[in-house]
């Protein structure tokens, strides 16, 4: 029985503000280190789980869906932070604002130059798809180009979440790069104009509106897939999975956007030792299989295939856009879909 104790936090402030600081010392004795984790507890339990089994290195997690590094920017040289885990370039980008860098040859020589950053603050775990999930009776197309979506033959038939949703910003940011600004301001106008409605809801959210008949295109993330087909506490979800197929539309100069799930060695980190044995478990072959499958996500190693279930989605290449370049493009364009009213509707 392993001694991995997650601790739920920010959904209840007083306990999100229990945790007292761990001393180096202490930490050190008890062979601890601490997570601050945005990846849900049961998403990561088995990876920690069999760190502990190999090393004896006990792992604490505090998740919260948001808040994390604004807290251990306040808890400054007291956090208890060791590591942070994270998903989506923003976060990461926000994430090496408290990390310190970190020099491992394995991390190095197993994640991509693009999937990491050039100070050696973040790190990619696993890649994520940002793609279409098209009506299997209504979509004939195999395959799209994201320029392709300001067609006119796509009016009224494209469901998608908020613009400035980081998802979504990731995905405009890397198009604002593809395309330049004025050209990108036209295909975000364009992609307005096909909208079947305001954008609301999540991902999910999307693939049920196709499901159920309110637009026949829905932009999404790729393990949300995953997540719909093996959902036996919500089985309709499943019926939602199963009226709709993947396609990896391509970028203006190739490739289907990337997004990534990540890490960060906090910069006060008390068990800091510790915490790089986990960052470097975190990449090992044993590990990266057992994160992709569990998340649905595509492993950030070459080496290492994705699942069956996550392959049945179908072949791609991917953009080698450089994460940081994306992170660089945000703010730039979150303000040009405010620019041109996106989350208004068409």
């Amino acid at each position: 029985m392993t001694r991995f104790r997650p601790l739920i936090a920010l959904a209840f402030l007083a306990g999100f503000l229990s945790l007292q600081p761990v001393t180096q010392g202490a930490a050190q004795a008890q062979q601890e280190v601490n997570v601050y984790s945005y990846r849900q507890p049961f998403l990561i339990e088995p990876l920690f789980e069999k760190f502990t089994e190999q090393t004896g290195i006990q792992v604490k997690m505090i998740f919260a869906k948001k808040g994390l590094i604004e807290r251990v920017k306040t808890e400054g040289r007291r956090s208890p932070a060791d590591l942070i885990l994270t998903v989506d370039i923003g976060r990461l980008q926000a994430a090496s604002t408290v990390a310190q860098p970190v020099n491992l040859d394995l991390l190095q020589s197993h994640i991509p130059a693009n999937a990491r950053g050039r100070d050696s603050k973040w790190f990619g775990l696993t890649w994520r798809a940002r793609v279409a999930y098209a009506s299997k009776t209504r979509v004939g197309e195999e395959t799209l180009r994201f320029a392709d979506l300001t067609d006119k033959k796509w009016r009224g038939r494209i469901c998608l979440r908020s613009g400035q949703h980081p998802y979504n910003i990731a995905l405009f940011a890397a198009m604002l790069d593809h395309l330049g600004e004025a050209q990108f301001k036209n295909w975000l106008t364009g992609l307005k104009a096909n909208l079947a409605g305001k954008p609301s809801g999540n991902d999910r959210a999307q693939v049920r509106k196709v499901y159920g008949g309110a637009c026949d295109i829905a932009i999404g993330n790729t393990y949300y897939m995953g997540k719909m087909q093996t959902n036996k506490k919500k089985p309709e979800q499943q019926d939602w999975a199963n009226a709709v197929r993947i396609i990896f539309p391509d970028m203006p100069r190739g490739g289907a956007h990337m997004n990534l799930s990540g890490m960060a060695l906090a910069k006060h980190a008390p068990n800091r030792a510790n915490a790089l044995k986990l960052m470097a478990f975190l990449v090992s072959k044993e590990a990266q299989k057992i994160y992709a499958k569990v998340n649905f996500e595509y492993p950030i190693r070459g080496d290492i295939e994705a699942s069956a279930r996550v392959k049945s989605w179908g072949d791609f290449t991917a953009d080698t856009i450089a994460l940081e370049r994306i992170a660089a493009l945000r703010a730039r364009a979150s303000e040009i879909v405010d620019e041109v009213a996106f989350n208004n509707g068409p």
